[in-house]
């Protein structure tokens, strides 16, 4: 009696198992860099989050309105790694704001492409939920699309370009803590 014939199966798209692997992979990578970059800003640790970035980094925070229009003009606007870690420094050791808690829930990457020299092009949605010390209640802060430019420095990926379009129509007080 002979053995059944062993089949390999190929994804349905008709891309090699490996490629379908590396993708799984660069997935998995950009998901937890979200993470982790959640967590930093969480926990307000300015220090870390400025490290997820690239010394050329641009770090934008600008309205939907603005965005679809292709004006540059938003909340905030860092060019370089030196510009994000002035603003992580003057939010730590000069800025007064009320006491608060943040929440950023960083969901439904998708890689958008991803170049041999390590560079890859991803977005994802997010949600900040705020809730300052003297209230009672959760609120929405903000909620928007993350438009990324991931490189890979020291074999890790690190954020090149972040531009984060939020969809509500304000901002309800400060702009205390990134995005």
């Amino acid at each position: 009696m002979s053995e059944p014939a062993v089949t390999r199966h190929s994804p349905p798209d008709g891309a090699p198992l490996d490629s379908q692997l590396q993708a799984i992979l660069l997935h998995h990578e950009i998901e937890s860099f979200n993470a982790r970059y959640a967590q930093a800003l969480d926990e307000q640790r300015l220090s870390d989050w400025t490290e997820m970035f690239t010394d050329d980094a641009l770090y934008v925070i600008l309205s939907r309105e603005n965005y679809d229009r292709g004006l540059p003009v938003g909340l905030i606007y860092c060019e370089n790694k030196r510009m994000i870690h002035d603003r992580a420094f003057a939010l730590m050791e000069t800025s007064m704001f009320a006491p608060r808690y943040l929440r950023h829930i960083i969901a439904n990457q998708v890689v958008l492409s991803a170049q041999s020299n390590g560079t890859v092009k991803a977005r994802a949605n997010y949600v900040v939920l705020q809730v300052l010390f003297d209230r009672p209640d959760a609120t929405l802060h903000q909620v928007g699309v993350y438009y990324d430019v991931f490189r890979r420095v020291g074999g890790a990926l690190k954020l090149a370009e972040r531009r984060c379009v939020y969809d509500n129509l304000l901002v309800p007080n400060a702009l205390c803590i990134p995005v």
